[in-house]
């Protein structure tokens, strides 16, 4: 791709990056000059800084799995101008994310630079890497959009959900290419691709990924919905926005403060990927045979 233009995609997510930055300050103005209530699951007090704490919250901290996200679990009574302002950070956040989709896809290279340069942007956001811990900007903690309800709701339920796993079905040569790409003069890896020389490559195999813990709530609206849904279920990182025509928080509970540690869900009858990886390295399984 030509530098000119790798430049004006930067340029443009420089943009994007601006208005998440403006968006976050006017929601948060919205809702100091409302006046309205808000609770935060692991903070002591649920006021505007913690507000914008979280929604300014893109950053890495040091040591940081760069596939795990930072929560900041809370909900928050919103009237219309703070729910417009939701709207607005989401589609800039939107922006943010198709414009950093182009990047990855057409200039890779640019990406460590704009995980350096942005911050610079915005003096009150690069303060933040002074002595803080924070290392650099986390792309998916910019774009991740801000829940909101659809409606008043009568109650919130959050509990923790650990029991995540992201299944990607591969072929035999999909999963000989990944051993490859480890040390394949380790003698477990050489085994590991003997093992796999001994199935048909025309069998299919699956590569498990467990998901860190997350908050889950179910939103129970005071009426349904016009399709007719009464409820609904969405994963929380960030403070959920809830209408509040009463100007009164729903009625929610207090999630224990740590995830659990063992799976609680019971294992499917009709599991179908057999109990141990057959290749541990790249967390490979084989399907149950039917």
């Amino acid at each position: 791709m030509a530098e000119s233009a790798s430049y004006q995609l930067l340029a443009e997510l420089e943009h994007a990056f601006d208005h998440i930055i403006e968006d976050v300050e006017r929601l948060v103005e919205a809702w100091s000059a409302a006046r309205l209530p808000a609770w935060a699951f692991a903070a002591q007090c649920a006021d505007v800084d913690w507000l914008r704490q979280a929604l300014l919250d893109v950053w890495y901290q040091d040591g940081q799995d760069g596939r795990a996200t930072s929560s900041h679990v809370g909900i928050v009574a919103a009237d219309e101008s703070t729910l417009k302002a939701v709207n607005e950070l989401n589609n800039a956040k939107a922006r943010f994310a198709r414009t950093a989709a182009q990047i990855r896809q057409q200039a890779p290279g640019l990406i460590p630079e704009i995980k350096a340069v942005l911050p610079f942007r915005h003096p009150q956001l690069h303060t933040h890497l002074m002595g803080t811990g924070l290392a650099r900007l986390h792309l998916k903690q910019c774009w991740r959009s801000v829940p909101l309800a659809e409606a008043p709701l009568s109650r919130v339920r959050l509990a923790w959900y650990s029991s995540g796993r992201s299944i990607t079905r591969l072929t035999v040569a999909d999963a000989e290419k990944r051993l490859l790409a480890l040390d394949n003069e380790a003698p477990h890896i050489r085994i590991q691709l003997q093992r796999l020389a001994g199935i048909p490559s025309s069998e299919p195999l699956a590569q498990v990924q467990r998901q860190a813990p997350l908050m889950r709530a179910n939103l129970f609206y005071r009426e349904p919905l016009a399709d007719g849904r009464s409820r609904r279920a969405m994963n929380v990182s960030m403070p959920l926005f809830v209408p509040c025509p009463d100007q009164c928080l729903p009625d929610h509970n207090m999630p224990s403060p740590q995830p659990p540690g063992e799976r609680q869900r019971a294992r499917r009858s009709d599991e179908r990927l057999e109990d141990e990886a057959f290749l541990p390295s790249i967390r490979v399984f084989r399907y149950r045979s039917s």
